[in-house]
């Protein structure tokens, strides 16, 4: 591209992780990058509150595979180790069946988490190297494979059907655990991460196994004041190579003129031309709500996507510390599989509960004043679909969850202790991130919701449109949506004929 050429426009509907790092990788391609996003601060479902000392991360808790920040980072000359300060956990998470007091704390090292595993069952093990070892495989081959790829037509999905099948990365993931583990305990600990990204262990591909694997190749870390210094991190990084980051700017449709988006309209009226329209925004609120002028035939594998589950969160600042809770619990309820069915199966809510409990403060003492812990509660629940009316009853699910923690977890004083709260239900997804039927991760991960039968991240009926997040090709997940950013801009730069 010539001094004399102006550089060509995209612009970017929300500053989600997905939309934030495709921001990025077109600048670093040289492209006039604006990203538009409709809350008042950048970040998407990576947002943060803040109140009276404690603060929130809203979404992600999380860092994986931190090398995909480091590559995304470099593209603007920038060091993502300098930008943020990460923090490694050992273990990583605890994890607590309250009804049997059992409890095992996932640790980094082999031989450690070996020991760990053998007070319940020395033969399950001896087999945690071997599983760790055919999830490496999987993650190598499958995952990775496919994740940094585009399907833009059945071949490539059909090609990776024989290594998936060959690594029986395509049975259950709770199957393929099973092959390696038979203790209860042990068996729902190496099969629960699915979960994370809104997957039944019961139903999504074994290809999910890669996470358990993932974790203790590259470690689980934690950012210093929350995963939203890395959403700073990012649009300093935007703005510091060019680009713009446009809060309280509501997309109200993507405008497409001959099949082709040429630019978006705002809810005020502005229009803001673009060569490229990159979606960060949920694939289905996108096709119903934005692409007014789209075809109205869309493609056949949107017709009957099921969304994902949802999450009911309470977010609560205590004037106490909890020291039974690490970073991150899980604590796994009495009924654990009719649990996990009844929320993304049957989309009925629960009869015992299952919860996961991130407590930053004990990594962080920042995140809450002295003495006082910061909690994000988290329990799954059915989305919208389900016909649940959350306006009615949120109140009473909080006295449930509270009820658990300090009956069954054994939180003693919980209540009481309770200084600020904020708390978030399905109708919260729907209004605050136009979540298509309130979901919180997007399309359901199952096979046939997966790879090409995913929201593609190139739209497969309007010229000029791509799109990133936890809804399109590869799917949730902080590493999945930095994946699929990677995935998209190549689409675009190769679009455009712009060089790699």
């Amino acid at each position: 591209m010539s001094s004399s050429t102006p550089p060509r426009r995209v612009v970017v509907i929300g500053s989600g992780f997905g939309g934030l790092a495709a921001a990025m990788r077109m600048l670093a391609a040289g492209l006039d990058v604006t990203v538009v996003e409709r809350l008042p601060a950048p970040g998407g479902r990576a947002s943060q509150i803040k109140d009276q000392g404690f603060t929130w991360d809203l979404g992600p808790s999380l860092v994986t595979m931190p090398w995909c920040f480091d590559e995304l980072f470099a593209l603007l000359d920038r060091d993502f180790r300098q930008e943020v300060e990460l923090v490694g956990l050992d273990p990583f998470y605890r994890i607590d069946w309250p009804h049997d007091g059992t409890r095992i704390d996932f640790k980094g090292d082999i031989a450690e988490m070996q020991e760990e595993l053998a007070r319940l069952s020395p033969v399950d093990a001896a087999q945690y190297p071997v599983f760790l070892e055919a999830s490496r495989q999987i993650h190598e081959q499958a995952v990775l494979a496919a994740g940094r790829r585009a399907f833009e037509n059945p071949l490539p999905f059909a090609k990776l059907l024989p290594t998936m099948l060959k690594l029986d990365a395509a049975r259950s993931l709770s199957r393929f655990c099973g092959k390696y583990f038979s203790e209860p305990h042990i068996f729902q600990s190496m099969s629960f991460h699915s979960l994370y990204i809104g997957g039944d262990p019961y139903r999504v591909p074994a290809v999910y196994a890669a996470l358990a694997y993932l974790q203790v190749a590259d470690g689980v870390w934690y950012t210093k004041g929350g995963m939203y210094s890395i959403v700073e991190a990012m649009v300093r990084a935007i703005e510091g190579a060019g680009g713009r980051v446009r809060c309280n700017a509501d997309v109200d449709e993507i405008i497409v003129r001959g099949g082709k988006a040429i630019g978006v309209r705002l809810a005020d009226g502005e229009v803001i031309p673009a060569e490229v329209v990159v979606s960060d925004a949920d694939p289905v609120r996108t096709r119903q709500r934005l692409l007014k002028g789209a075809p109205d035939r869309a493609p056949w594998r949107f017709r009957g996507a099921r969304n994902g589950m949802s999450c009911f969160l309470l977010y609560l600042g205590t004037d106490r510390v909890f020291p039974t809770l690490l970073h991150h619990t899980l604590m796994v309820g009495d009924g654990y599989r009719k649990f996990i069915d009844d929320v993304t199966h049957q989309q009925v809510l629960p009869e015992t509960l299952s919860l996961y409990v991130h407590v930053p403060t004990r990594t962080d003492p920042s995140m809450a004043p002295v003495g006082g812990d910061s909690l994000a509660v988290l329990l799954p629940v059915p989305n919208l679909a389900s016909g649940d009316d959350w306006s009615a009853i949120s109140d009473t699910w909080r006295e449930k969850v509270v009820d658990y923690l300090e009956r069954d977890a054994g939180l003693e004083g919980l209540r009481a202790s309770i200084k600020v709260e904020h708390r978030m239900t399905p109708i919260d997804f729907e209004q605050r991130y136009d979540a298509d039927e309130g979901t919180a991760f997007s399309t359901e991960p199952v096979l046939t919701r997966s790879a090409y039968f995913r929201q593609p991240n190139k739209d497969r009926t309007v010229a000029g449109l791509y799109h990133v997040g936890a809804g399109a090709h590869p799917g949730a997940g902080v590493p999945g949506v930095l994946l699929g950013a990677e995935v998209t801009a190549g689409l675009v730069r190769r679009d455009l004929g712009i060089p790699a």
